[in-house]
Protein backbone atom coordinates (compact mmCIF):
# COMPACT_ATOMS: atom_id res chain seq x y z
CA UNK A 1 0.00 0.00 0.00
CA UNK A 2 1.34 3.05 -0.67
CA UNK A 3 1.62 6.34 2.04
CA UNK A 4 2.73 9.88 1.57
CA UNK A 5 5.53 11.52 3.13
CA UNK A 6 4.03 13.12 5.15
CA UNK A 7 0.55 12.03 7.80
CA UNK A 8 -2.85 13.79 6.41
CA UNK A 9 -2.64 15.57 10.20
CA UNK A 10 0.77 16.76 9.17
CA UNK A 11 0.25 17.14 4.84
CA UNK A 12 -3.11 19.79 5.39
CA UNK A 13 -0.86 22.58 7.71
CA UNK A 14 2.67 21.92 5.88
CA UNK A 15 0.32 23.06 2.64
CA UNK A 16 -1.31 25.57 3.96
CA UNK A 17 1.30 27.27 5.25
CA UNK A 18 3.35 27.14 2.00
CA UNK A 19 0.20 28.29 0.22
CA UNK A 20 -0.27 31.56 2.45
CA UNK A 21 3.53 32.04 2.35
CA UNK A 22 3.39 31.78 -1.54
CA UNK A 23 0.93 34.00 -1.29
CA UNK A 24 1.93 37.04 0.98
CA UNK A 25 2.74 40.21 -0.66
CA UNK A 26 5.43 43.10 0.62
CA UNK A 27 4.88 46.03 2.78
CA UNK A 28 7.65 48.20 0.79
CA UNK A 29 6.25 51.31 -0.56
CA UNK A 30 5.56 51.50 -4.34
CA UNK A 31 8.49 52.45 -6.27
CA UNK A 32 7.85 55.73 -8.37
CA UNK A 33 11.22 56.87 -9.87
CA UNK A 34 12.28 60.43 -8.66
CA UNK A 35 11.84 63.11 -11.51
CA UNK A 36 15.40 63.98 -13.39
CA UNK A 37 17.12 66.77 -11.63
CA UNK A 38 17.88 68.68 -14.80
CA UNK A 39 16.86 70.46 -17.87
CA UNK A 40 14.97 68.50 -21.01
CA UNK A 41 17.44 69.85 -23.06
CA UNK A 42 21.18 70.32 -23.53
CA UNK A 43 22.90 73.41 -23.25
CA UNK A 44 24.51 73.45 -26.20
CA UNK A 45 24.71 76.78 -28.09
CA UNK A 46 24.25 74.83 -31.51
CA UNK A 47 21.33 72.55 -31.40
CA UNK A 48 22.11 70.56 -33.83
CA UNK A 49 25.28 69.83 -32.14
CA UNK A 50 22.79 67.51 -29.71
CA UNK A 51 21.99 65.91 -32.19
CA UNK A 52 17.87 64.34 -32.28
CA UNK A 53 16.61 61.25 -29.70
CA UNK A 54 16.19 58.86 -32.47
CA UNK A 55 19.97 59.12 -33.53
CA UNK A 56 20.79 58.93 -30.34
CA UNK A 57 19.47 55.80 -29.72
CA UNK A 58 21.79 53.58 -32.20
CA UNK A 59 23.93 51.50 -30.20
CA UNK A 60 27.44 52.82 -31.30
CA UNK A 61 29.91 49.81 -29.80
CA UNK A 62 33.65 50.36 -28.83
CA UNK A 63 34.59 48.06 -31.85
CA UNK A 64 32.94 50.68 -34.19
CA UNK A 65 34.15 53.68 -33.02
CA UNK A 66 38.15 52.79 -32.86
CA UNK A 67 39.19 52.29 -36.16
CA UNK A 68 42.67 51.39 -35.25
CA UNK A 69 43.24 47.91 -35.26
CA UNK A 70 46.22 48.38 -32.75
CA UNK A 71 43.94 49.98 -30.33
CA UNK A 72 41.09 47.34 -30.67
CA UNK A 73 43.60 44.65 -29.40
CA UNK A 74 44.74 46.83 -26.63
CA UNK A 75 41.57 47.08 -25.10
CA UNK A 76 40.73 43.26 -25.69
CA UNK A 77 43.97 43.00 -23.48
CA UNK A 78 43.10 44.87 -20.73
CA UNK A 79 39.75 43.15 -21.01
CA UNK A 80 41.70 40.00 -20.25
CA UNK A 81 44.12 41.71 -17.50
CA UNK A 82 42.87 44.64 -15.65
CA UNK A 83 42.79 43.97 -11.81
CA UNK A 84 39.67 46.84 -11.36
CA UNK A 85 37.49 44.73 -14.10
CA UNK A 86 38.30 41.80 -12.53
CA UNK A 87 37.13 42.86 -9.42
CA UNK A 88 34.20 44.03 -9.95
CA UNK A 89 33.12 40.49 -12.17
CA UNK A 90 34.01 38.97 -9.10
CA UNK A 91 31.50 41.64 -7.21
CA UNK A 92 28.89 40.03 -9.54
CA UNK A 93 29.69 36.60 -8.25
CA UNK A 94 29.33 37.53 -4.86
CA UNK A 95 26.09 39.83 -5.25
CA UNK A 96 24.87 36.92 -7.14
CA UNK A 97 25.71 34.69 -4.38
CA UNK A 98 24.01 36.52 -1.75
CA UNK A 99 20.81 36.72 -3.84
CA UNK A 100 20.71 33.09 -3.95
CA UNK A 101 21.29 32.90 -0.28
CA UNK A 102 18.35 35.17 0.60
CA UNK A 103 15.99 33.53 -2.29
CA UNK A 104 16.70 30.67 -0.80
CA UNK A 105 14.97 31.51 3.06
CA UNK A 106 11.65 31.56 1.50
CA UNK A 107 12.04 27.70 0.89
CA UNK A 108 11.61 25.01 3.88
CA UNK A 109 14.99 23.45 4.45
CA UNK A 110 14.20 19.69 4.45
CA UNK A 111 16.78 17.91 6.39
CA UNK A 112 16.97 13.55 7.36
CA UNK A 113 18.75 12.54 10.55
CA UNK A 114 18.85 9.58 11.77
CA UNK A 115 20.06 8.63 16.02
CA UNK A 116 20.30 6.12 18.56
CA UNK A 117 20.38 6.13 22.70
CA UNK A 118 21.07 3.25 24.75
CA UNK A 119 20.50 3.87 28.92
CA UNK A 120 20.90 1.45 31.91
CA UNK A 121 19.26 1.84 34.97
CA UNK A 122 20.44 -0.26 37.82
CA UNK A 123 18.76 -1.94 40.20
CA UNK A 124 19.50 0.21 43.42
CA UNK A 125 17.29 3.27 41.71
CA UNK A 126 15.10 1.38 38.89
CA UNK A 127 11.19 1.36 40.56
CA UNK A 128 11.26 -2.50 39.53
CA UNK A 129 13.93 -3.39 41.95
CA UNK A 130 15.95 -4.67 39.31
CA UNK A 131 18.81 -3.09 36.26
CA UNK A 132 16.67 -2.25 33.15
CA UNK A 133 18.54 -1.78 29.72
CA UNK A 134 16.46 1.04 27.33
CA UNK A 135 17.17 1.18 23.73
CA UNK A 136 15.81 4.28 21.41
CA UNK A 137 16.73 3.95 17.56
CA UNK A 138 15.23 6.59 15.34
CA UNK A 139 15.05 7.94 11.64
CA UNK A 140 13.58 10.77 10.85
CA UNK A 141 12.94 13.36 7.73
CA UNK A 142 11.61 17.02 8.48
CA UNK A 143 11.60 20.89 8.35
CA UNK A 144 13.61 22.90 10.37
CA UNK A 145 12.22 26.23 11.35
CA UNK A 146 10.57 27.38 8.64
CA UNK A 147 9.53 30.90 8.58
CA UNK A 148 6.07 31.88 6.95
CA UNK A 149 6.58 34.91 4.91
CA UNK A 150 3.24 36.22 5.72
CA UNK A 151 3.90 40.25 5.85
CA UNK A 152 6.57 39.83 3.17
CA UNK A 153 9.75 40.70 5.48
CA UNK A 154 11.43 37.65 3.40
CA UNK A 155 10.82 38.60 0.16
CA UNK A 156 11.58 42.30 0.96
CA UNK A 157 15.11 41.17 1.57
CA UNK A 158 14.94 39.11 -1.25
CA UNK A 159 14.44 41.99 -3.43
CA UNK A 160 17.40 43.89 -2.20
CA UNK A 161 19.47 41.30 -2.75
CA UNK A 162 18.46 41.16 -6.34
CA UNK A 163 18.52 44.91 -6.46
CA UNK A 164 22.01 44.77 -5.27
CA UNK A 165 23.05 42.10 -7.44
CA UNK A 166 21.82 44.14 -10.79
CA UNK A 167 23.86 47.71 -9.24
CA UNK A 168 26.84 45.23 -9.10
CA UNK A 169 26.20 44.29 -12.72
CA UNK A 170 25.88 47.83 -13.67
CA UNK A 171 28.68 48.85 -11.55
CA UNK A 172 30.62 46.42 -13.70
CA UNK A 173 29.45 47.84 -16.77
CA UNK A 174 30.47 51.26 -15.35
CA UNK A 175 34.09 49.78 -14.89
CA UNK A 176 34.36 48.18 -18.90
CA UNK A 177 33.05 51.67 -19.80
CA UNK A 178 35.54 53.19 -17.30
CA UNK A 179 38.61 51.15 -18.55
CA UNK A 180 37.87 51.33 -22.38
CA UNK A 181 37.95 55.39 -22.34
CA UNK A 182 41.24 55.87 -20.14
CA UNK A 183 42.64 53.03 -22.58
CA UNK A 184 41.85 55.24 -25.62
CA UNK A 185 42.22 58.33 -23.63
CA UNK A 186 45.94 57.32 -22.29
CA UNK A 187 46.57 55.31 -26.29
CA UNK A 188 45.49 59.30 -27.48
CA UNK A 189 47.78 60.88 -25.39
CA UNK A 190 50.72 58.71 -25.86
CA UNK A 191 49.86 59.63 -29.97
CA UNK A 192 49.98 62.71 -29.51
CA UNK A 193 53.11 62.69 -27.07
CA UNK A 194 54.77 60.95 -30.33
CA UNK A 195 53.96 63.63 -32.40
CA UNK A 196 55.25 65.79 -30.68
CA UNK A 197 58.11 64.00 -29.61
CA UNK A 198 58.99 63.97 -33.53
CA UNK A 199 58.43 67.22 -33.80
CA UNK A 200 60.68 68.58 -30.97
CA UNK A 201 63.37 66.02 -32.52
CA UNK A 202 63.00 67.80 -35.72
CA UNK A 203 63.71 71.38 -33.86
CA UNK A 204 66.54 69.96 -32.23
CA UNK A 205 67.99 68.52 -35.42
CA UNK A 206 67.53 72.26 -36.96
CA UNK A 207 68.59 73.98 -33.95
CA UNK A 208 72.18 71.68 -34.10
CA UNK A 209 72.32 72.91 -37.77
CA UNK A 210 71.60 76.71 -37.02
CA UNK A 211 74.14 76.47 -34.36
CA UNK A 212 76.71 74.93 -36.60
CA UNK A 213 76.22 77.47 -39.26
CA UNK A 214 76.89 80.29 -36.44
CA UNK A 215 79.42 78.44 -35.15
CA UNK A 216 81.26 78.63 -38.77
CA UNK A 217 80.72 82.10 -39.52
CA UNK A 218 81.66 83.43 -36.31
CA UNK A 219 85.24 82.01 -37.04
CA UNK A 220 85.24 83.53 -40.74
CA UNK A 221 84.10 86.32 -38.44
CA UNK A 222 80.91 87.47 -40.79
CA UNK A 223 78.48 87.19 -37.26
CA UNK A 224 78.63 88.47 -33.35
CA UNK A 225 79.48 86.31 -30.77
CA UNK A 226 75.60 87.29 -29.55
CA UNK A 227 74.51 85.24 -32.66
CA UNK A 228 76.23 82.13 -31.52
CA UNK A 229 75.08 82.60 -27.88
CA UNK A 230 71.57 82.81 -28.85
CA UNK A 231 71.89 79.77 -31.35
CA UNK A 232 73.25 78.03 -28.19
CA UNK A 233 70.52 78.98 -26.08
CA UNK A 234 68.01 77.50 -28.96
CA UNK A 235 69.64 74.41 -28.96
CA UNK A 236 69.52 73.36 -25.72
CA UNK A 237 66.16 74.39 -24.95
CA UNK A 238 65.02 72.07 -28.02
CA UNK A 239 67.41 69.33 -26.34
CA UNK A 240 65.25 69.94 -22.76
CA UNK A 241 62.21 69.75 -24.72
CA UNK A 242 62.76 66.62 -26.62
CA UNK A 243 64.10 64.88 -23.14
CA UNK A 244 60.71 66.34 -21.62
CA UNK A 245 58.46 64.27 -24.31
CA UNK A 246 60.41 61.17 -24.34
CA UNK A 247 60.17 61.04 -20.25
CA UNK A 248 56.05 61.88 -21.35
CA UNK A 249 55.83 58.84 -24.04
CA UNK A 250 57.45 56.58 -21.14
CA UNK A 251 55.43 57.58 -18.28
CA UNK A 252 52.22 57.48 -20.83
CA UNK A 253 53.53 53.56 -21.26
CA UNK A 254 53.21 53.28 -17.75
CA UNK A 255 49.65 54.71 -17.38
CA UNK A 256 49.38 51.81 -20.07
CA UNK A 257 50.58 49.00 -18.60
CA UNK A 258 48.73 49.80 -15.47
CA UNK A 259 45.31 49.92 -17.08
CA UNK A 260 46.72 46.72 -19.10
CA UNK A 261 47.53 44.92 -16.04
CA UNK A 262 50.44 43.73 -18.27
CA UNK A 263 53.33 45.26 -19.97
CA UNK A 264 52.68 46.96 -23.27
CA UNK A 265 53.56 44.46 -26.59
CA UNK A 266 55.74 46.27 -28.96
CA UNK A 267 53.92 45.75 -31.62
CA UNK A 268 51.11 47.60 -30.05
CA UNK A 269 52.62 51.34 -29.88
CA UNK A 270 50.70 53.64 -32.12
CA UNK A 271 51.96 54.71 -35.30
CA UNK A 272 48.91 55.85 -36.93
CA UNK A 273 47.81 59.96 -36.99
CA UNK A 274 45.57 61.29 -34.28
CA UNK A 275 42.48 61.16 -36.77
CA UNK A 276 43.13 57.94 -37.92
CA UNK A 277 42.15 56.22 -34.85
CA UNK A 278 38.88 56.90 -34.00
CA UNK A 279 36.59 56.03 -37.14
CA UNK A 280 34.02 58.63 -36.44
CA UNK A 281 34.50 62.04 -35.84
CA UNK A 282 30.66 63.13 -34.56
CA UNK A 283 28.36 61.64 -32.01
CA UNK A 284 24.71 62.21 -31.43
CA UNK A 285 24.27 63.21 -27.77
CA UNK A 286 19.65 62.83 -28.13
CA UNK A 287 18.12 64.04 -25.15
CA UNK A 288 19.37 64.22 -21.29
CA UNK A 289 16.57 61.83 -20.10
CA UNK A 290 18.02 58.93 -22.48
CA UNK A 291 21.16 59.26 -19.85
CA UNK A 292 18.91 57.59 -17.92
CA UNK A 293 18.56 54.60 -19.44
CA UNK A 294 22.43 54.47 -21.02
CA UNK A 295 24.63 55.13 -18.54
CA UNK A 296 25.67 52.40 -16.44
CA UNK A 297 26.27 54.23 -13.07
CA UNK A 298 22.97 55.66 -13.00
CA UNK A 299 21.59 52.63 -13.73
CA UNK A 300 22.95 51.31 -10.55
CA UNK A 301 22.65 54.03 -8.35
CA UNK A 302 18.75 53.33 -9.46
CA UNK A 303 18.95 49.48 -8.51
CA UNK A 304 20.22 50.76 -5.30
CA UNK A 305 17.40 53.28 -4.43
CA UNK A 306 15.00 50.49 -5.44
CA UNK A 307 16.69 47.73 -3.26
CA UNK A 308 16.70 50.52 -0.71
CA UNK A 309 12.93 50.83 -1.22
CA UNK A 310 12.44 46.75 -0.71
CA UNK A 311 14.27 47.47 3.03
CA UNK A 312 11.68 49.51 4.00
CA UNK A 313 9.43 47.09 3.64
CA UNK A 314 11.45 44.63 5.22
CA UNK A 315 11.44 46.78 8.33
CA UNK A 316 7.85 47.56 8.55
CA UNK A 317 7.14 43.42 8.02
CA UNK A 318 9.24 43.20 11.43
CA UNK A 319 6.36 44.43 13.62
CA UNK A 320 3.94 41.52 12.99
CA UNK A 321 3.88 38.49 14.10
CA UNK A 322 6.74 36.34 13.27
CA UNK A 323 5.25 32.30 12.02
CA UNK A 324 7.62 29.33 11.82
CA UNK A 325 7.23 25.76 12.01
CA UNK A 326 8.94 22.61 12.24
CA UNK A 327 7.71 19.29 11.30
CA UNK A 328 9.02 16.09 10.92
CA UNK A 329 8.29 11.98 9.49
CA UNK A 330 10.23 9.16 10.69
CA UNK A 331 10.30 6.12 12.64
CA UNK A 332 11.05 5.39 16.20
CA UNK A 333 12.36 1.98 17.70
CA UNK A 334 13.83 0.23 20.94
CA UNK A 335 15.45 -2.50 18.82
CA UNK A 336 17.57 -1.48 15.34
CA UNK A 337 16.25 -4.78 14.16
CA UNK A 338 12.77 -3.66 14.10
CA UNK A 339 13.29 0.14 13.23
CA UNK A 340 11.53 0.21 9.80
CA UNK A 341 8.91 -2.46 10.72
CA UNK A 342 5.13 -1.15 10.37
CA UNK A 343 3.71 0.56 13.41
CA UNK A 344 6.71 2.27 14.52
CA UNK A 345 6.19 5.58 12.45
CA UNK A 346 6.59 8.44 14.47
CA UNK A 347 5.74 12.20 13.30
CA UNK A 348 5.59 15.67 14.96
CA UNK A 349 3.94 18.87 14.07
CA UNK A 350 5.46 21.64 15.98
CA UNK A 351 4.08 25.62 14.93
CA UNK A 352 5.38 28.92 16.84
CA UNK A 353 4.35 32.58 16.80
CA UNK A 354 6.42 35.15 17.39
CA UNK A 355 4.47 38.71 18.22
CA UNK A 356 7.39 41.67 19.21
CA UNK A 357 5.55 43.95 22.03
CA UNK A 358 8.96 45.57 23.79
CA UNK A 359 12.00 45.34 21.54
CA UNK A 360 13.36 49.21 23.27
CA UNK A 361 12.57 51.02 20.02
CA UNK A 362 14.89 49.01 17.91
CA UNK A 363 12.05 48.23 15.34
CA UNK A 364 11.06 51.86 14.70
CA UNK A 365 14.66 52.71 14.44
CA UNK A 366 14.91 50.14 11.88
CA UNK A 367 12.24 51.32 10.19
CA UNK A 368 13.72 55.21 10.40
CA UNK A 369 17.53 53.62 9.50
CA UNK A 370 15.76 51.84 6.36
CA UNK A 371 13.73 55.45 5.39
CA UNK A 372 16.95 57.37 6.19
CA UNK A 373 19.07 55.18 3.81
CA UNK A 374 16.51 55.41 0.87
CA UNK A 375 16.40 59.14 1.18
CA UNK A 376 20.02 58.88 0.50
CA UNK A 377 19.81 56.50 -2.32
CA UNK A 378 17.25 59.23 -3.51
CA UNK A 379 19.84 61.82 -3.23
CA UNK A 380 22.75 59.85 -4.99
CA UNK A 381 20.80 58.96 -7.76
CA UNK A 382 19.74 62.34 -8.48
CA UNK A 383 23.41 63.54 -7.92
CA UNK A 384 24.15 60.83 -10.49
CA UNK A 385 21.92 62.37 -13.15
CA UNK A 386 23.84 65.75 -12.12
CA UNK A 387 26.67 64.38 -12.62
CA UNK A 388 26.29 62.86 -16.16
CA UNK A 389 23.83 65.92 -17.04
CA UNK A 390 27.19 67.98 -16.72
CA UNK A 391 30.35 65.67 -18.25
CA UNK A 392 27.91 65.52 -21.34
CA UNK A 393 27.09 69.07 -21.13
CA UNK A 394 30.74 69.99 -21.20
CA UNK A 395 31.63 67.69 -23.94
CA UNK A 396 29.49 69.69 -26.07
CA UNK A 397 30.33 72.52 -24.89
CA UNK A 398 34.06 71.99 -25.68
CA UNK A 399 33.40 70.48 -29.21
CA UNK A 400 31.12 73.17 -30.17
CA UNK A 401 33.70 75.24 -30.52
CA UNK A 402 36.63 72.46 -31.23
CA UNK A 403 36.17 72.49 -35.11
CA UNK A 404 36.87 76.01 -34.99
CA UNK A 405 39.81 76.40 -32.70
CA UNK A 406 41.27 73.59 -34.89
CA UNK A 407 40.90 75.92 -38.49
CA UNK A 408 42.20 79.04 -36.34
CA UNK A 409 45.52 76.95 -35.79
CA UNK A 410 46.07 75.43 -39.06
CA UNK A 411 45.60 78.76 -40.27
CA UNK A 412 48.28 80.32 -37.46
CA UNK A 413 50.73 77.41 -38.62
CA UNK A 414 50.81 78.45 -42.10
CA UNK A 415 50.97 81.84 -41.56
CA UNK A 416 54.01 81.17 -39.45
CA UNK A 417 55.42 78.91 -41.61
CA UNK A 418 55.44 82.12 -44.13
CA UNK A 419 56.73 84.17 -41.77
CA UNK A 420 59.73 81.67 -41.28
CA UNK A 421 60.62 81.46 -44.44
CA UNK A 422 60.55 85.19 -45.10
CA UNK A 423 62.57 85.99 -42.32
CA UNK A 424 64.63 83.17 -43.53
CA UNK A 425 65.48 84.66 -46.89
CA UNK A 426 65.66 88.31 -45.37
CA UNK A 427 68.66 87.14 -43.00
CA UNK A 428 69.80 85.53 -46.28
CA UNK A 429 69.96 89.17 -47.99
CA UNK A 430 71.08 90.91 -45.09
CA UNK A 431 67.72 92.77 -43.80
CA UNK A 432 66.64 90.90 -40.94
CA UNK A 433 68.51 90.22 -37.68
CA UNK A 434 69.78 86.56 -36.56
CA UNK A 435 67.23 87.25 -33.16
CA UNK A 436 63.90 87.68 -35.58
CA UNK A 437 64.59 84.32 -37.24
CA UNK A 438 64.95 82.97 -34.10
CA UNK A 439 61.53 84.62 -32.70
CA UNK A 440 59.92 83.29 -36.17
CA UNK A 441 61.29 79.69 -35.23
CA UNK A 442 60.15 79.74 -32.10
CA UNK A 443 56.43 81.16 -32.62
CA UNK A 444 56.17 78.16 -35.90
CA UNK A 445 57.37 75.25 -33.08
CA UNK A 446 54.52 77.10 -30.89
CA UNK A 447 51.58 77.36 -33.38
CA UNK A 448 52.89 73.47 -34.31
CA UNK A 449 53.00 71.78 -30.90
CA UNK A 450 49.41 73.62 -30.05
CA UNK A 451 48.13 72.66 -33.23
CA UNK A 452 48.78 68.56 -32.21
CA UNK A 453 47.45 69.84 -28.84
CA UNK A 454 44.13 70.47 -30.54
CA UNK A 455 44.03 67.60 -32.48
CA UNK A 456 44.30 65.49 -29.58
CA UNK A 457 41.75 67.57 -27.70
CA UNK A 458 39.47 66.68 -30.46
CA UNK A 459 39.85 63.58 -30.35
CA UNK A 460 39.44 62.85 -26.71
CA UNK A 461 36.60 64.79 -26.33
CA UNK A 462 34.75 62.20 -28.86
CA UNK A 463 36.13 59.80 -26.36
CA UNK A 464 34.65 62.05 -23.36
CA UNK A 465 31.65 62.17 -25.05
CA UNK A 466 31.28 58.17 -25.58
CA UNK A 467 31.73 57.06 -22.09
CA UNK A 468 29.25 60.52 -21.16
CA UNK A 469 26.67 59.41 -23.27
CA UNK A 470 26.84 55.54 -21.41
CA UNK A 471 28.85 54.00 -24.66
CA UNK A 472 27.14 50.70 -26.57
CA UNK A 473 25.14 49.31 -23.09
CA UNK A 474 21.35 49.19 -23.34
CA UNK A 475 19.63 48.96 -19.80
CA UNK A 476 19.64 45.00 -18.25
CA UNK A 477 16.34 43.54 -18.64
CA UNK A 478 15.16 39.91 -18.43
CA UNK A 479 18.75 38.54 -19.00
CA UNK A 480 20.30 39.80 -16.12
CA UNK A 481 17.26 38.59 -14.36
CA UNK A 482 18.27 34.80 -15.62
CA UNK A 483 21.46 34.87 -14.76
CA UNK A 484 20.83 36.00 -10.89
CA UNK A 485 18.63 33.03 -10.96
CA UNK A 486 21.14 30.52 -12.29
CA UNK A 487 23.05 28.13 -9.63
CA UNK A 488 26.61 28.60 -8.94
CA UNK A 489 27.57 25.17 -11.13
CA UNK A 490 25.44 26.74 -14.48
CA UNK A 491 26.34 30.38 -13.88
CA UNK A 492 28.99 30.70 -17.22
CA UNK A 493 32.18 31.78 -16.58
Amino acid sequence: MKTSLFPRPLLLPVLLAALLSGCASTMAPNYERPAAPVAAEWPVPDTAAAGDGDAARRELSWQELFADGKLRQLIQLGFENNRDLRVAALNIERARAQYGIQRSVLLPDLGAGASGNSSRTPGSVSPSGSAVTNHVHSATLGISAWELDLFGRLRSLRDQALQQYLASEAAQRAARLGLITELAGTWLNMAADGEQLALARETLHSRQQARELQQRLREAGNTSELDLHQAETELETARDAVLALETAVETDRNALELLLGAPLPAHLQPEAPLEAMLAVQELPAGLPSDLLQRRPDILAAEHVLIGANANIGAARAAFFPSISLTAGIGRASDSLSSLFDGGNRAWSFLPQVSLPIFTGGRLQSNLELAEAERDIAVANYEKAIQSAFREVADALAVRSRLAARLAAQQRRVDASQQACTLVLQRYDNGISSYLEVLEAQRVLYSAQQSLVGIRLARQTNLVALYKALGGDWPRPGADALARAEQTPAAQPH
